[in-house]
């Protein structure tokens, strides 16, 4: 490393972020970029550890660790400490072909693993990471990776978020045709309508698509297959199609007045919002301005809407969870190296307590139904405080009796979580579905075949909502898989 010990002589230190109250009167990233002697400071914390878990993208007992994609983050981290940018891009791109989307939007399971986190703050990982990239787009190092050859075999690919992007360029650079169906107006999809701005701007996307298209992979958008082009269609055209639709089906929230005008599903919210910035903020269908936003579910999704509805100026926003607050520290049953289920005050978050006295988050509210007005719009909600208790050794949510409170409400958003893959594409396949209606694959998580031959299936539509990096992943190994079935002479095409 470039300092030996620097692990014992340099604290952590994140990335500067942009004053909250400022940042929310745009969509802008937050996130500001470490200058030159940090980032040598920060990755000479590595400890460059015999036994490094921060790599290793396992799962042990339920739990995963490191990093999905295996990252080579020893490796990179000595490069930058010894400012060998390039070679650090080298190895960074030999395992991860979105830094510069994982360096964004990860929640970093590698930090967790780090083996300087059993006593000490991790490394930077994530921010070593993005910038790594970022140096590499400034420098024209990122280079269009076109196959010397092509092996005159045809994939499609639906969908075009991390899993479907990702499988679209390792098949290519095997040489292959690759065409990436999409049937939003612009690739990407949850890169980039589901994740906001100010986390993840479009032009980091488009960038990347623009490298993709150089390469040679062909993008088809305003195009859903099941409607605008058939099964049938594929099979004529394709020796072999992945399906990378997402788990997009939203899970509803089945209460009295759920009718009402004004209560949106989450994705549906965010998408508008990221719309809209294409044209005029404020010329979205689904505003917050001025109103008493609640958003129902605790995780990501949520904290994306209190952000959102906070730049649209809302009147107040909070958010319902049925949890009880993270601890402050690793509690016995959440030990190192997994990922530290403790608490975070990100960046949404911040920016309520900043603007509105408060941490929007309200923990263990369970929501008891709706209350509409003369005209059919929502106005109110009603709710009860709940606990977790063991029960016959069980964890179970009951209710506290006496906790009833009203809440007014202009617009609800319901985030809580997806029930998986929308069906009807999938059924246009005739595929096969497990009992929690993902896409069916053979011997469960270890294939990426489908029951249909010549049809395969990664990402979230494989294994239910999960992480950008996983969907990498899946994206970079459903590849090698195709790529193996169309080398072997197969000559069947999808049945």
């Amino acid at each position: 490393m470039g300092y030996l010990t620097g692990f014992m002589e340099f604290n952590r230190k994140d990335q500067e972020v942009r004053d909250p109250i400022e940042r929310i009167k745009n969509f802008q990233e937050y996130v500001l970029r470490f200058d030159d002697d940090e980032l040598k400071r920060q990755s000479s914390r590595c400890m460059d550890c015999g036994t490094p878990f921060c790599h290793t993208g396992a799962e042990w007992d339920g739990a995963y660790v490191g990093c999905p994609v295996n990252n080579f983050i020893p490796e990179w981290n000595e490069l930058v400490s010894e400012e060998n940018w390039q070679e650090a891009l080298a190895r960074l791109e030999e395992t991860n072909n979105f830094p510069e989307f994982t360096g964004r939007v990860c929640p970093a399971p590698c930090e967790g693993s780090c083996t300087l986190a059993i006593n000490d703050d991790p490394v930077t990982i994530k921010s070593i990471e993005n910038e790594i990239i970022e140096r590499g787009f400034d420098h024209g190092w990122v280079q269009a990776k076109v196959p010397e050859r092509r092996t005159g075999k045809r994939v499609a690919i639906v969908g075009s978020g991390p899993a479907g992007l990702a499988a679209a360029e390792q098949l290519n650079v095997m040489g292959h045709h690759v065409t990436v169906f999409e049937r939003d107006d612009r690739p990407g999809g949850l890169l980039m309508y589901g994740i906001p701005n100010m986390k993840l701007e479009k032009d980091t996307v488009d960038r990347r698509i623009h490298v993709m298209k150089e390469a040679g992979i062909a993008f088809t958008c305003n195009t859903e297959v099941g409607v605008d082009i058939t099964r049938e269609e594929l099979n004529h055209e394709y020796d072999a199609v992945i399906m990378c639709t997402g788990a997009q089906d939203p899970r509803d929230i089945p209460l009295e007045n759920r009718d009402s005008s004004g209560i949106h599903f989450a994705m549906e919210y965010l998408t508008a919002a990221t719309k809209a910035l294409k044209t005029d903020p404020k010329n979205t269908p689904i505003s917050a301005e001025g109103k008493n936003v609640i958003v129902i579910g605790g995780g990501d999704t949520g904290a994306d809407c209190v952000a959102t509805a906070l730049r649209q100026n809302c009147k107040r926003v909070v958010q319902f969870g049925k949890h009880p607050e993270s601890p402050g520290e690793r509690t016995d049953d959440n030990p190192w190296p997994e990922y530290p289920m403790t608490f975070k005050l990100d960046y949404g978050y911040k920016e309520g307590y900043e603007s509105q006295g408060e941490d929007p988050r309200k923990y263990e509210v369970l929501t008891q139904r709706f209350e509409q007005n003369e005209q059919g719009h929502v106005k109110a909600l009603h709710t009860l405080n709940v606990e977790k208790v063991y029960e016959d050794g069980k964890l179970v949510t009951k209710e506290i009796p006496g906790t009833e409170q009203v809440w007014e409400a202009d617009l609800v958003l319901v985030a809580i979580g997806f029930l998986g893959p929308e069906q009807e594409v999938l059924e246009h396949f005739g595929l096969k579905t497990d009992e929690r209606g993902r896409i069916w694959t053979v011997d469960g998580m270890k294939d990426y075949r489908t029951s249909e031959e010549g049809v395969y299936a990664a990402g979230d539509a494989r294994r239910g909502q999960s992480l950008v990096v996983w969907a990498i992943r899946e994206g970079r190994e459903v590849a090698d898989q195709v790529h193996e079935f169309l080398t072997e002479g197969a000559t069947k095409k999808v049945v």
